[in-house]
């Protein structure tokens, strides 16, 4: 076991969840009654619970490994001539399954906690489960008894088999057929490693860069940046937070003064540089090693035997391959830019650095395509936005959302739903959201399952919970929090992963939605990016929030798909980059990552695949994936995008469109519901009642054959 680190044509009246009002939201329902309809349907609804300080969060962790170890002791000391599957394999998933519920808990804490003590302690107690969850695959008292009764090859049906195949691989993965001495190398190794991912991921969240700026140094910035809360300081100047995404961006797209967004993108390709280079050399180098000695040419070999691509080769093929296809594209957009800064500058051989890409961008598409992605804030205020999202997922896969009163919650404005079957009433599960940025808290966008659904002892299904953590802007005194169409495809994405806990409906927690193969879990939530650039998806929620009578007309929507297709080949180059900086560290032999440079190397895959950094910055430092669960996986992000393209496909040529209940249907039973319980390629191909294409991506991208 492993923990991880961690989706009609017109118009359509949409229902919306019972307990919105027009002007508002009610009085949230009480949770307590969504408990006692899952009691009657022989499900359990129980939230985490979560400690209020240090030594509540250690209490509980320390209580929790207790309780698992004495489990696992009973099954152990079993009489080998009454092993079952019930008391061996799916006895391991359920005690097992507890303490990853607790790391979930943990991580959270780590990742939100409002005082740095409680997030200080989080990280230790990360650790220790880490290094528990490493050990409990080189316990032989375990094993022997998994072992001796996977060894009569008993009649399962096909979930037990799986269940069974895959601990015996994460045995030899591990390297238990090692000798004694080897394999207490490699378990010490592989704790050591945790160790050192939790300290990159610390020094990430805790990496700060504060510039001020005066106010013509910021022009170009809109005034929604400008009056966000604690960016104009008491000196008159104001101040960008390079390490807050949205910050970044704001200036990067914005910012008329070269210098500016210079200063900006330096700062953040510099952030967790000194604390972090050498963690991720160390880190590199262990992951290498390890992979040498349990057998592996490759760390990337090793991590992908579990996943679609199956070796680090295929995934680097892949890659080169996509950005090989691009070329052209990406040159050709590469040049509009350059031109476009020459004709603003007067500068006919200028060149583009990397500070100038998103500003340009953001140039190219209000003048070319009359996109102003600032001016189309006004349509996506969030709380409209994620009411309206909320309708549409309530409508294409047939559930119900309510806001319930929290029994707690890490900070203020965290909110608390429960998630039923709308045909039926019964309760499938619960999320939290909390949605905008505070100090200390985790500074991107994530989906963290705070506790994953299967069957507990007693029979009851043990429903999902999940926790979305986002940083989106924050509402002022005088105006509501306004998002861009960017945050609004990322808010759907990352709602999605909450849609997919929600819907799973594994018997065991290791064959739960979250944990198909890396490669391919991001495609249920890409696919659900596809809504935000349909009319009648939009025109369901957009709406200017000074004049809700006014939509987002069709042609600026026609506008947005074009000028995303027209700046696609570089940012699917940048994401390429990233995938193989990946790569880069993890798909060499150990000894030559003993002997690697990670910035030098790293920013030479940057020069090559997107564009060349600024001179003496280190992006890599602060690329948080390679360190949450993401090593030697992040070409899945277009692995799966792929797939997910594929699929939104079977959407787009449907009666009903992105809003076609039948396909949602389809989607929720045979991608959603299933998890792991099949091979991901089964499910998706009986979603699509034929094989995966790729052509569907290609027209996405802007090429067509």
């Amino acid at each position: 076991m492993s923990f991880p680190s961690r989706l009609l044509r017109p118009a359509l009246c949409l229902v919306w969840p019972a307990v919105l009002l027009t002007n508002g939201w009610a009085k949230p329902a009480d949770l307590a009654d969504f408990q006692a309809q899952a009691a009657a349907q022989h499900l359990q609804l129980l939230l985490p619970i979560y400690p209020t300080t240090p030594a509540e969060l250690k209490a509980q962790a320390d209580d929790a490994i207790k309780t698992a170890d004495a489990a696992l002791a009973e099954l152990a000391a079993q009489d080998p001539a009454k092993l079952t599957f019930a008391n061996t394999f799916a006895s391991y998933d359920a005690i097992t399954a507890q303490v990853g519920n607790v790391f979930a808990v943990v991580s959270t804490v780590a990742e939100s906690a409002l005082d740095q003590p409680m997030r200080d302690m989080a990280n230790e107690v990360k650790v220790k489960l880490q290094e528990w969850s490493v050990g409990l695959d080189y316990r032989a008292d375990l094993y022997r008894p998994l072992k001796a009764y996977a060894d009569t090859k008993p009649k399962l049906d096909a979930q037990e088999q799986r269940l069974v195949d895959e601990q015996m691989r994460t045995y030899r993965r591990a390297g238990l057929a090692l000798p004694v001495a080897a394999r207490t190398e490699v378990e010490q190794r592989r704790k050591d490693l945790a160790a050192l991912e939790t300290k990159f991921a610390v020094n990430i969240n805790e990496a700060r860069a504060p510039l001020d700026f005066t106010a013509a140094e910021l022009a170009g910035v809109p005034a929604s940046f400008l009056e966000s809360p604690g960016v104009k300081q008491p000196d008159g100047k104001y101040r960008v937070l390079p390490n807050v995404t949205w910050h970044a961006v704001a200036i990067a797209e914005n910012a008329e003064i070269p210098a500016t967004r210079r200063a900006v993108n330096v700062a953040r390709n510099s952030l967790a540089r000194e604390t972090n280079v050498p963690v991720l050399a160390k880190l590199a180098a262990l992951r290498g090693d390890i992979g040498r000695r349990l057998g592996y040419a490759t760390w990337a070999d090793y991590q992908t035997e579990v996943k679609m691509a199956k070796t680090g080769a295929t995934a680097v093929k892949f890659e080169e391959e996509l950005t090989l296809g691009l070329q052209p594209k990406f040159a050709a957009e590469l040049e509009t830019l350059r031109a476009l800064k020459a004709k603003r500058t007067g500068a006919a051989a200028a060149q583009l650095d990397p500070w100038d890409i998103a500003y340009y961008t953001n140039q190219l598409l209000k003048e070319k395509y009359a996109v102003d992605t600032e001016a189309l804030r006004v349509y996506f205020p969030y709380q409209a936005t994620l009411e309206g999202m909320f309708a549409i997922y309530q409508k294409i896969f047939g559930l119900k959302f309510t806001a319930v009163q929290p029994p707690y919650v890490w900070a203020p404005g965290v909110q608390l739903y429960v998630v039923q079957d709308s045909a039926t009433g019964v309760p499938m599960g619960a999320f939290y959201l909390d949605m905008f940025p505070r100090e200390g808290k985790f500074n991107h966008f994530a989906c963290f399952p705070q506790k994953v659904g299967g069957v507990l002892s007693d029979g009851r299904y043990d429903l999902p919970v999940a926790a979305l953590l986002c940083n989106f802007p924050a509402p002022s005194a005088d105006k509501p929090s306004l998002l861009k169409q960017a945050d609004v495809v990322t808010l759907f994405h990352e709602f999605g992963h909450v849609m997919h806990g929600m819907m799973s409906r594994s018997r065991f927690v290791a064959q739960t939605g979250f944990a198909v193969p890396q490669d391919f879990v991001e495609a249920p939530s890409q696919m659900l990016e596809n809504w935000v650039w349909d009319k009648a998806v939009l025109d369901t929620f957009a709406a200017d929030y000074r004049d809700p009578a006014r939509k987002i007309p069709a042609e600026t929507i026609a506008a947005l798909v074009a000028a995303r297709q027209a700046t696609e080949g570089y940012a699917t180059r940048r994401q390429l980059s990233l995938g193989l900086i990946d790569l880069a560290l993890h798909a060499v032999p150990a000894d030559e990552v003993t002997k690697m440079d990670v910035v030098t190397v790293t920013n030479a895959v940057l020069a090559r695949v997107a564009v060349a950094p600024p001179k003496d910055t280190a992006f890599v430092a602060y690329f948080g994936h390679l360190a949450g669960g993401y090593d030697a996986g992040y070409y899945g992000y277009l692995w799966a995008k792929v797939m997910a393209i594929d699929m939104a496909s079977e959407f787009k040529k449907a009666p009903g469109g992105f809003l076609d209940e039948k396909v949602g249907r389809r989607l929720r039973d045979e991608v959603y519901s299933v998890g792991h319980t099949r091979d991901v390629g089964e499910s998706v191909e009986k979603f699509l009642g034929r094989p995966r294409s790729q052509e569907p991506y290609l027209e996405y991208v802007g090429i067509k054959k």
